[in-house]
């Protein structure tokens, strides 16, 4: 089912796909295991058996789990919303079938009301398939990159049919002081959070703001992070940054820079 969401970057959360597997550094301490070890507590059947525990923390196990039931929640809001699309998971994981990933593009076609935001690690998988997918102007594509090792997935991301293409560059675990950020719209940066938090610097926020600013990109910073992300706020030189793809006119239209 799809909920309000806390992330800064959007508004709601849609999970047809459940459980994923660590991939790269930037999963060591993925909020997700933690929430979805909790939903299993709670009950949330789609949720069980998705992690195992491990020197004292939950992790992914690499179950990963299809929700058919979960297909029609879109549907069924009327009012437009920006919508994360398997904040739980990865869409594009190699464990869940095509066929899969053609329903729920089909629903995000056939809810033009809502934008929704798709992220990936899993670059080449995401351009392997690409050609097979019907890109509706309301679907946002992103890959995450947490360091310069894994720059190459703006490559892939970039060789897609996507309309509107973004960076998560969070959490941020090293500088990345030379993007390539052709074609790209929209580059969202932030630290990581919670418990074991790896520490970001200044600079590497500042060189990929001005990278953006410089390039014509819209640059969104989303936290400093640490074990309070509350505390830490998400002011950058004296401002927030919220800037959104000039692209989709339906959120371009309702939301500017602070």
């Amino acid at each position: 089912m799809a909920t309000n969401s806390r992330i800064e970057w959007t508004e709601a959360t849609w999970n047809p796909v459940a459980g994923c597997s660590i991939l790269s550094p930037g999963c060591t301490n993925c909020y997700a295991m933690r929430m979805a070890a909790r939903l299993a507590v709670m009950g949330q059947e789609k949720y069980v058996g998705t992690t195992r525990k491990t020197g004292g923390r939950y992790k992914w196990n690499g179950v990963v789990k299809i929700d058919p039931s979960s297909l029609d929640a879109p549907r069924r809001w009327k009012k437009g919303r920006l919508i994360f699309v398997n904040s739980m998971s990865d869409l594009f994981h190699e464990s869940v079938p095509l066929a899969f990933i053609k329903k729920v593009f089909r629903v995000m076609e056939e809810t033009p009301q809502h934008t929704y935001q798709v992220l990936t690690k899993r670059a080449e998988r995401l351009e392997e398939i690409s050609k097979n997918l019907h890109w509706a102007e309301n679907v946002w594509m992103g890959v995450s990159v947490e360091s310069y090792s894994y720059q190459y997935r703006i490559d892939h991301l970039r060789r897609t049919r996507a309309q509107t293409k973004f960076l998560s560059l969070e959490p941020l675990l090293g500088p990345l002081d030379n993007l390539d950020l052709r074609d790209i719209d929209w580059t969202i940066a932030g630290g990581e959070s919670g418990p074991g938090a790896r520490p970001m610097l200044a600079d590497w926020v500042r060189s990929i703001r001005d990278q953006c600013v410089d390039a014509d990109v819209a640059f969104h910073f989303k936290q400093w992070g640490g074990k309070n992300k509350k505390k830490t706020g998400r002011i950058l030189d004296g401002r927030t940054w919220d800037e959104w793809p000039t692209r989709s006119k339906k959120v371009a239209s309702t939301r500017t820079a602070v």
